[in-house]
């Protein structure tokens, strides 16, 4: 029995654009369980987890922004995500900016001995506290996710790091800050750059991530950041970055990971409908979701 479970992340603390928070709610109201329902046994949507609207605080030894709020709702959402595996279903988180990527690892990652990550996004998010040029913590998820950063952040559920640089395959980077680019030789991360999809196509670098992460691990998770498609495709978003993926070539990553059934858990962030078009947003990335569980034309 195919089941899944949805929990929504209001949480705009990673990052200084107001609007991000109401991503979930864009999504839903999209028809993200309308759609779902016609591909699960079971779908249950678990609500949002409480974010409240807490006042911006910048911690004033490391400079990071809503440190230790930032902590306490990825705590809570790490455990939220281990009771839907716990209970024999497929978590989908709705973000929120990319900070909640920290608690969704923590609580995925206790599951698995060799947790895979597919990071679709233009940014890199391995900044630290020491390489950020901005203090903002969305940019830092994948970092903290490998053992480094605030120990706050890299210890959310008790346990770091979440993920092995070796397991990591990043798609669509076209923004990376100088300390993200020395961290990726330094760890030996996968990166294909939009110089690579456009060089080989989706298809070759799908198949590639594909083949690399399907011997060395038991499980492996999306992290979809909407921004990672161009913005004539995915206007409403916090960080735009020019000459994105495609819409097309969205849907045929997710309709090759579909086919490949090595995704265990994903979440799609960023969504952000003040500066969106129509909810245009929102919908493409129900329509991404609808390729990735296994939607067909025919």
């Amino acid at each position: 029995m195919k089941k899944l479970a949805i929990i929504g992340m209001p949480m705009d603390l990673g990052q200084m654009r107001r609007g991000v928070d109401m991503g979930p709610s864009a999504i839903r109201y999209a028809g993200i369980n309308e759609r779902l329902k016609k591909l699960f046994d079971e779908v249950h949507d678990r609500g949002d987890i409480a974010i409240g609207r807490p006042e911006v605080e910048v911690d004033p030894e490391s400079n990071l922004r809503n440190l230790h709020l930032i902590a306490e709702k990825t705590e809570m959402l790490a455990k939220e995500v281990d009771q839907v595996i716990e209970a024999g279903s497929f978590p989908l988180v709705l973000g929120g900016d990319h900070s909640i990527a920290i608690g969704t690892l923590a609580g995925v990652a206790k599951h698995y001995n060799n947790l895979g990550v597919i990071w679709y996004d233009a940014h890199g998010d391995l900044n630290t506290a020491e390489t950020s040029p901005t203090g903002n913590i969305h940019g830092m998820p994948l970092a903290v996710s490998i053992g480094m950063g605030h120990p706050l952040l890299t210890n959310v559920a008790g346990y770091a790091p979440k993920v092995k640089p070796e397991n990591i395959v990043i798609i669509g980077a076209r923004s990376l800050d100088d300390g993200e680019r020395a961290l990726i030789k330094e760890k030996g991360i996968k990166v294909y750059t939009m110089h690579e999809i456009d060089r080989i196509g989706m298809t070759k670098v799908m198949e590639d991530s594909i083949s690399y992460l399907k011997g060395k691990t038991d499980g492996v998770h999306l992290s979809l950041d909407l921004d990672g498609l161009d913005p004539n495709d995915a206007p409403g978003v916090g960080t735009p970055v020019l000459g994105g993926i495609s819409y097309r070539e969205s849907h045929l990553a997710m309709e090759m990971l579909a086919e490949s059934e090595i995704i265990t858990s994903a979440e799609f962030v960023e969504v952000n409908p003040i500066l969106d078009d129509k909810n245009k947003t929102a919908t493409v990335a129900v329509a991404l979701m609808g390729s990735l569980f296994g939607e067909k034309l025919l």
